[in-house]
């Protein structure tokens, strides 16, 4: 009797189905939002990403068509820098770093022109001890054939917090001297050790 009146209550509770919308939602709702908050930071990232190549370009593309006898000023990095910091509409921690990259086929190694940093963080002034074995990493060029290296850096800090830490944001544009045989900085054409 005991045993029958148990089946009963346990095949009547397993049958109810009262209640079950709202423990569906409290158990299914956290989970949605974590979802929603962890797709809009990821999309966040390849946007913010995406706006630093464009402006990395940008960058490029401008010192690449540059004609001035006397080269690049301070000023004018300045400015690139502060332009980058408009296209990619963030005044936070930005770097660029601008560097002209010569080959020598003679002895089958890169060295730099020249290379200025502008902005606060982790990169420094190129050298030619750092570039002249990176044929992985560098395209190939002619001998003596010089070419504009452009890269950025900047650190995005998740909105949510959805298991993501800071990511640091790092591009590299290369790009050919269209209309003058080099690109000097404030009077530097030679090759720097």
């Amino acid at each position: 009797m005991l045993m029958a009146r148990l089946r009963v209550s346990l095949r009547s509770f397993l049958e109810d189905t009262r209640g079950l919308v709202t423990v569906e939602t409290v158990l299914s709702m956290p989970l949605l939002f974590w979802a929603m908050t962890a797709t809009f930071d990821f999309f966040e990232i390849h946007r913010y990403k995406s706006v630093r190549e464009k402006g990395t370009f940008t960058i490029a593309d401008m010192i690449s068509r540059e004609t001035r006898a006397g080269g690049l000023t301070s000023i004018y990095l300045d400015n690139a820098k502060i332009l980058f910091d408009e296209i990619t509409n963030d005044d936070g921690v930005n770097q660029i770093r601008v560097s002209i990259v010569s080959f020598d086929a003679d002895d089958d190694e890169y060295r730099i022109v020249w290379s200025q940093v502008r902005g606060t963080g982790p990169m420094a002034k190129l050298t030619t001890a750092q570039v002249k074995d990176s044929h992985d990493s560098l395209p190939d060029v002619s001998d003596g054939e010089e070419i504009i290296l452009v890269e950025s850096t900047s650190s995005y800090q998740p909105l949510f917090n959805v298991g993501l830490n800071d990511v640091t944001i790092g591009t590299r544009v290369f790009s050919a001297i269209r209309f003058a045989p080099q690109i000097c900085y404030e009077g530097v054409c030679g090759l720097q050790k």
